[in-house]
């Protein structure tokens, strides 16, 4: 599959860094270049995204005074909306490096980063009124619904990431987007997708702070409809999630969790006893600390929510490398919550564990991870929870061929409330299954 990347909806992607062999400057003279407008996290995509909306961005920077709100909203459909960024790997050699992981695939991390920032920009677009004399909408990541690798996505290969608006609540927004891939000459259209992720983003008055409606969705075709509709379901699912308290434990759901707790009392009580196929959640903890950096902001000022995707990424990924004792590969995001803003010049904790192993399958073991990110105030001695992130990983084909006899363990809770978490990821996962499940049928 060859992709055409002079389409006036494909915006291409290129390195950020310089060629020693190219002196020339491609900024136009007569506006600032990107690199210099401040709050604006940097990376070969965003600088891409930024330029084509640099006009939104310049009224952004100097709104009119007293500007009115959008005073009516439009209709639009999701081919309005629609947008795809295309990567020239296989002869952008710069670019090629700054995608790169050890394994020569294209880093997950920093591919997270360009779909919350592609994400944003479909977004915007939807919710764009052409209009300068009103107030632009303030566009926020609330969650991530879910990521999906499908395969492998090599870093020597082209690449295209396509998306747009599948379903619009009063002041929701939901983008689903797809990478694209073809390593084979005329192969299936569907073959070819090698990721797939929803986003949602909420709307508020840039002005006030309140949720602030957008331009509603008028789906066309029976996939447009198709999506709206699974995206509807979804978006009812989360309120009656967040409208519920928690419920009392029926009698199976104790059992459940009794038979978790069983084996962890085991190892508080008896250690020398306990399964050594087994390991306490708390020991599979790690975390790591930083100060949120000016340069690490988006254009409202706080930090880009694909910043803090790709850290949790990270610690996700060495939290399951040193679990496993074997090179990870990741599979999916099941779900990440944006709960609160993070702003520049904020303590930042990310704290990662194993929440529990799926060993089923003994050629594809499954290791749940969870990264929550909180906020700390020393002065104030205060901490809240800004972030929950959810990640699945198994391990690389290589590593487990070179390794003899390699063994996952199960994950055990230490406490009640720990086995309680466990239940919930565990049936928010079935759940999640089962749609995806009738999505594919």
């Amino acid at each position: 599959m060859e992709f055409n990347s002079s389409s006036p909806r494909t915006i291409p992607v290129v390195s950020t860094f310089a060629s020693p062999f190219d002196s020339s400057s491609s900024s136009p003279v007569n506006r600032k270049p990107i690199s210099l407008w401040p709050g604006m996290y940097h990376s070969p995509v965003t600088d891409a995204l930024w330029d084509t909306r640099s006009k939104v961005f310049e009224r952004l920077f100097d709104p009119p005074k007293d500007a009115p709100p959008q005073s009516e909203l439009l209709t639009k459909t999701p081919s309005q909306s629609r947008t795809s960024i295309f990567y020239n790997l296989s002869s952008d050699y710069i670019l090629r490096e700054q995608y790169r992981d050890p394994w020569n695939d294209v880093r997950i991390g920093k591919l997270l980063e360009d779909l919350d920032a592609l994400a944003g920009t479909i977004s915007f677009k939807h919710c764009c009124d052409d209009d300068s004399t009103t107030r632009p909408l303030l566009l926020v990541t609330a969650s991530v619904d879910k990521i999906v690798l499908k395969k492998p996505i090599s870093v020597d290969i082209d690449l295209k990431i396509v998306g747009s608006v599948i379903w619009v609540g009063r002041s929701s927004i939901e983008i689903q987007l797809d990478v694209i891939q073809s390593t084979k000459e005329g192969a299936d259209a569907s073959d070819s997708v090698a990721l797939t992720a929803n986003f949602i983003f909420v709307a508020r008055d840039s002005k006030t702070g309140k949720a602030a409606p957008v331009n509603r969705l008028s789906p066309q075709t029976e996939r447009e409809k198709f999506l709206f509709e699974e995206a509807e379901a979804r978006s009812k699912l989360r309120k009656r999630k967040r409208g519920g308290d928690r419920k009392e434990l029926e009698n199976g759901e104790v059992n459940r969790l009794e038979t978790l707790l069983a084996e962890g009392r085991i190892f508080c009580d008896m250690p020398a006893l306990a399964d050594r196929d087994s390991i306490l959640l708390r020991d599979t903890r790690l975390e790591n600390s930083l100060i949120c950096q000016p340069q690490q902001r988006n254009i409202h000022g706080r930090i880009f929510g694909g910043f803090l995707l790709h850290r949790a990424f990270e610690l996700a990924f060495s939290t399951a490398y040193a679990f496993a004792g074997m090179v990870p590969y990741f599979l999916e995001i099941d779900h990440v919550d944006f709960l609160r803003p993070v702003d520049v010049g904020d303590f930042l904790r990310f704290k990662s564990c194993v929440l529990y192993t799926k060993l089923e399958n003994p050629d594809q073991p499954l290791i749940n991870i969870e990264v929550i990110a909180h906020v700390a105030r020393p002065e104030i001695r205060s901490s809240e929870v800004s972030n929950a992130f959810y990640f699945i990983f198994t391990v690389r084909p290589e590593a487990k061929a070179s390794t003899n006899g390699f063994r996952i363990r199960n994950v055990v809770p230490g406490t009640e409330e720990e086995a309680r978490l466990i239940l919930e990821r565990m049936d928010a996962a079935a759940l999640q299954s089962g749609k995806c499940a009738r999505m594919e049928t």
